[in-house]
Order: structure tokens, then sequence, then C-alpha cells
């Protein structure tokens, strides 16, 4: 049985289709999703993974960052722990860690890995992207060779290179990932995850 997806991001799909005046058959098409899993992701009644929640904001034309939480032009972005805009994606807990900053130029998240969870077929996307160990063990593959990154290990690299990350151990992992928002809105991030 699926996780319940965090009833707020599937409001927040909701909200941005309705302003953007789209048909959950139209989302559904240019996500490349059925109308029925966008349907359950919107009532809270599935967990999208990575892969989905980015299919999702390009086709709304939105960075993923705005699916956690209203858009802002704010210039400080202050968010408590126990605030974060989260979803528990299969095999991993992805938690916002700010979006609404005016010009926002980057998307960082926590992102704690199950034990033996992995991001599948290494998939590429435009930007940089920042790993940072924070706890446990986390493999990340760039470009055919494997980093292992700790506690405190960092990993910096151009996101246009394949990548995909796994947790071999035993442990869950947590570390921080920070993703060079795109050029304007709705850039094609592909996904981190596959379940």
């Amino acid at each position: 049985m699926a996780e319940e997806a965090p009833p707020e991001v599937g409001r927040r799909i909701r909200e941005l289709r309705e302003r953007k005046g789209l048909s959950l058959r139209t989302l559904a098409e240019q996500s490349g999703l059925s109308v029925n899993a966008v349907s359950l992701i919107e009532r809270g009644q599935s967990s999208p993974t990575v892969s989905t929640l980015h299919r999702l904001a390009a086709a709304l034309g939105v960075r993923i960052v705005d699916l956690f939480g209203p858009e802002e032009t704010a210039r400080v972005v202050y968010v408590r722990a126990g605030e974060r805009g989260q979803t528990q994606t299969p095999g991993a807990l992805v938690e916002s860690l700010g979006t609404g900053l005016a010009g926002q130029r980057i998307e960082p998240f926590v992102v704690t890995l199950d034990a033996g969870a992995s991001g599948g077929e290494p998939i590429t996307h435009g930007g940089q992207e920042l790993v940072l160990g924070l706890a446990g063990r986390v493999d990340y593959t760039v470009d055919g060779r494997t980093y292992r990154i700790g506690e405190g290990d960092a990993l910096l690299f151009e996101a246009s290179l394949p990548h995909y990350w796994c947790n071999p151990t035993w442990e869950a992992a947590r570390f921080l990932l920070v993703l060079e928002a795109m050029q304007g809105h709705g850039a094609p991030l592909l996904s981190h995850m596959e379940a």
C-alpha cells in the first residue's frame, strides 16, 4: 500500500493546475502521467516520486520547490524545522528548506534515504548540483565514478553528467541536496529517484 502524500503538496498541485486553467486530463497529458495518478496525488492518496514531482513541476511551468509552498517574492525566507514542506516518496523523505525568495536560484532539500534505497538509472538535467552528507552514507555515481558521501563530505558537479544515488547500507542516510534553479520556471529537471 502506498504511503499518503502530505495533503499540502497535493493541494498545491491542484491550486497551481486550477490557477493555470488546466484540466486534470491536460495536466496528466503534459506530465506524461495518468489522470488517475494525478488525481490521487492531488487528493493526498498517493506518494509521488521525485520524478513525478519534477514532471508535474515542468508541466505546470514552476520549479519543484514551488510544489511545497506558495510562490512569493520575499527577500528573506525562514523555515522552522517542524514546518518544512515535505513529501514521502518511495524510499525517501524529501524536505524543502525554503522557497519563495525573489529571484531564487537554488532549490535546497534535505533528503533522507531509507536503507537500500536507490535512484535507479542515471539521469541528467541542466544546472549544477551540490550534495553534503549529514548522516549515514550515500553513494553518488557521477559520469561512471562512484563517490562515497559520509557525514561532512561534499560533492559538487555539473548535473548534465549522468548521475544517480543509492544508500547501500542497512541504515538511513541524510544529505543536503542543492539543485541550481534553472532560468525561468518549468525547466525540465528529471528524477533523482524512480520507484
